[in-house]
């Protein structure tokens, strides 16, 4: 049903703008003919606007990957640098849920750690929403913060650092084998705000993966099964973008673009003084409006990205003879 009511609506998507087309043509050609400027100009407004939807609904075709549309879990994690880099965190935080909720997305919070002061050391949200894995998992990387710290009596410039990881939640048509014995589980009281619940049970679930080193963590709920069969979803997750991973970095191997693409590296710098600049350093893709990017306007970046990865993946597929 799910694959159904997506088909539907790229269809409905499809013939909708080709409507909209025929229709801002008609009405330029009849304007033309009466010489009314005025609906001349409506009407080739409404031909950017329909270029504009058929841009992004091109780049939703191009979501073919084996989870593109999952849910996804999305990680933030402060880099060194104390209060600084775990208030960005937490701003980053915000972005992602902010950008989820403008996209008719389903934001749950799984796992959060407070910073000492103020910010967050770490976090995990799953967003769920048609193709949420397929945009989210460009933002994957380092993100850099140049401001004037709030936290700097003497008002000086600081630069922070935090890591965005994204992976797609495993459903029903992913067979992630996992054995027990090579499961670490460790229990332990929920941190953070939550109520005499959170002083008296061990209902958060901490799982190891010994043979790779992964670690995910949940406290969302107050049963620690549920949160145990949450964290184990995750870990699923996460050794299945590995392998995704492992694939990507082996094709990308064969390109110079390698280090564009690649996991793990400083993707984008935001700017907040002396100058107002959000900038892709993997595509160029820049703006002034900051505080527009901090509120969750990362369409234009992600689209950039996406279509940089799609190109990339293209390239290394063996053309017909």
């Amino acid at each position: 049903m799910r694959e159904r009511n997506r088909l539907e609506r790229a269809i409905a998507s499809f013939l909708a703008l080709e409507r909209d087309l025929a229709d801002s043509v008609e009405l330029i050609d009849l304007a033309e003919a009466e010489g009314d400027q005025a609906v001349v100009a409506e009407a080739e407004g409404s031909l950017v606007a329909v270029h504009a939807r058929a841009g992004r609904a091109r780049l939703e075709a191009l979501l073919a990957g084996e989870a593109d549309g999952n849910a996804a879990y999305l990680e933030v994690h402060a880099g060194a640098g104390g209060t600084e880099s775990q208030d960005w965190a937490e701003m980053l935080l915000r972005m992602y849920a902010r950008w989820a909720e403008g996209h008719g997305c389903k934001v749950e919070y799984l796992e959060e750690s407070p910073g000492e002061e103020a910010g967050i050391k770490s976090a995990t949200l799953q967003v769920s929403g048609e193709n949420a894995y397929g945009w989210l998992k460009t933002e994957s990387g380092v993100h850099r913060l140049v401001r004037i710290s709030p936290y700097d009596s003497a008002a000086r410039r600081h630069t922070s650092f935090a890591s965005v990881w994204v992976y797609p939640v495993i459903d029903d048509t992913i067979d992630v084998e996992v054995l027990e014995k090579d499961l670490r589980i460790d229990t332990y009281r929920a941190s953070g705000a939550g109520g005499q619940h959170v002083n008296r049970t061990d209902s958060a679930v901490r799982i190891t993966h010994l043979p790779t080193g992964i670690v995910v963590q949940c406290q969302s709920d107050r049963s620690q099964h549920r949160n145990r069969a949450t964290a184990m979803g995750m870990l699923k997750a996460r050794i299945y973008e590995r392998e995704l991973q492992r694939r990507e970095e082996a094709l990308a191997a064969e390109h110079e673009s390698k280090s564009d693409i690649g996991w793990g590296h400083q993707i984008r710098s935001y700017v907040l003084h002396p100058y107002q600049m959000v900038k892709d350093l993997r595509t160029g893709v820049e703006t002034s409006n900051t505080q527009a990017v901090l509120d969750g306007a990362l369409d234009e970046f992600m689209a950039a990205a996406l279509a940089q990865r799609v190109g990339t993946e293209r390239e290394g597929q063996p053309t017909s003879a």
